[in-house]
């Protein structure tokens, strides 16, 4: 019986290793979850078993250890695999973003080609990792893909925390949405990012006053966007989420916007423009599938299959040993002990 530990720090992990859960419990293997937050345990279920402590973990001794978060302890046992927390929106240069290699990671499992090839030629460089393209566990749940037709359009409306990339800290954007929420025969289900002002949140929260408006909290599983026809946002990793199921989506003043989105720079086109996009225009549609292929072409729900297997066979084959040594990273090595408050078997 091979031995899992799911690592989470922050919200948005819980739906990226609960689709692992469930294929890891589906082999009759075993799995337990270390939540570096404590305020994030309540987010736990009640059969999910948590270890408490360094020393909890150190007695379980996990066989392989799942991240949904950019580290992990390097003195926890176990193999090291990356899960990611999002698909790459091109917030940050690669070597700040997505791609940049903390040497904390035994294996990364990657979503699609746009990953999977740059993170190949960072294996050849670096040679202490290994990467295998597994799809993403998180959006297991979005497929297969069943058209919903919906009786009025259903808008799904999010934003990113980052102040200068952020729509819903823009005043403007806020009237014009009210407005068109006002008159507009449209439903809505609005939600931001976990880290969001609050201010800001209880500003967007006030707009369920209007009886066509649901405000999410916490997006815990992907199922709302099932329902939306489309998408407003900004550079938020929603985009991709929602796009890989053939929507559209309408992006305000996006940093780096591509050909298979609709951005705009003003508030008075958003209207217009999500008329447009509602339409499904052929051409729009056509640069949607280009760009899927690319990012994650896999549509049969089992990315959270690959990744188990993938770490199994990882395991399996000792490819761990198989590994150039990593870098020492002693000062991030001892702030993460520093951290955690563990010194023992420092040597």
């Amino acid at each position: 019986m091979t031995k899992y530990l799911l690592y989470v720090s922050h919200k948005y992990g819980f739906p990226i290793v609960r689709p692992l859960q469930e294929e890891i419990l589906r082999k009759n293997d075993q799995v337990v979850w270390f939540v570096e937050i404590l305020k994030n345990k309540t987010m736990l279920q009640p059969k999910e078993r948590v270890l408490n402590s360094v020393e909890e973990v150190m007695d379980y001794n996990p066989d392989i250890v799942l991240v949904a978060n950019n580290e992990v302890p390097h003195f926890f046992p176990g193999i090291k695999v990356q899960l990611f927390h999002g698909f790459s929106v091109n917030k940050r240069s690669k070597s700040r973003g997505h791609f940049r290699i903390r040497g904390l990671f035994d294996l990364y499992c990657t979503q699609g080609p746009s990953t999977t090839d740059e993170f190949k030629r960072l294996e050849k460089k670096h040679k202490h990792f290994k990467v295998v393209e597994t799809g993403w566990s998180k959006v297991d749940v979005l497929f297969p893909i069943k058209r919903i037709r919906n009786e009025r359009p259903i808008i799904f409306l999010a934003s990113t925390f980052t102040e200068s990339l952020s729509l819903a800290h823009k005043d403007q954007f806020f009237y014009e949405i009210k407005k068109i929420i006002e008159t507009q025969e449209w439903d809505w289900i609005i939600n931001l990012h976990p880290k969001m002002d609050q201010n800001v949140v209880d500003k967007f929260k006030r707009l369920e006053d209007f009886s066509n408006v649901t405000y999410i909290d916490f997006l815990e599983t992907l199922s709302p966007l099932k329902k939306a026809d489309l998408l407003i946002t900004d550079t938020t990793s929603l985009i991709t989420e929602f796009v890989i199921q053939h929507k559209p989506v309408v992006t305000f003043q996006n940093n780096l916007p591509q050909d298979y989105m609709l951005n705009i720079l003003n508030v008075q086109e958003l209207k217009e423009m999500c008329e447009y996009a509602l339409t499904r225009p052929r051409d729009l549609m056509d640069k949607i599938e280009f760009f899927i292929k690319q990012e994650h072409p896999y549509f049969d729900g089992r990315s959270s299959e690959r990744v188990i297997n993938a770490a199994a066979l990882f395991l399996e084959n000792n490819e761990v040993d198989k590994l150039k040594r990593k870098p020492l990273n002693l000062i991030r090595k001892f702030k993460m002990r520093n951290n955690m408050n563990y010194y023992k078997n420092i040597f």
